[in-house]
């Protein structure tokens, strides 16, 4: 599963777009500097019912930001990507 279908299926069992589960973590103090994996990964459990894999793809965005390693962009990879840069504001506002 690539990236970008995580945070899109992310999207589809909260209702929330990667941003707005990013705005949500840093209300609660999650960011690049504060907050432990563990920590970021029983919220989203307890509050969304998110698993590991679902979950570190959010912790990757929240401490890395949307990019990612372009040996994943355009391979036929596990975790290939169409681009180095994620879309965190919606699946309907996907630029196509």
């Amino acid at each position: 599963m690539s990236f970008q279908a995580y945070l899109d299926t992310i999207e589809d069992r909260t209702g929330l777009t990667p941003r707005q589960l990013l705005d949500i973590a840093n209300s609660k103090g999650f960011d690049e500097q504060n907050g432990k994996a563990g920590e970021i990964l029983e919220w989203l459990k307890a509050d969304y019912g998110l698993g590991r894999g679902h979950g570190m793809a959010l912790v990757h965005v929240l401490k890395k930001g949307p990019g990612i390693d372009k040996k994943h962009v355009g391979t036929t990879g596990t975790h290939r990507d169409e681009s180095e840069t994620l879309w965190l504001d919606g699946k309907e506002n996907k630029p196509s």
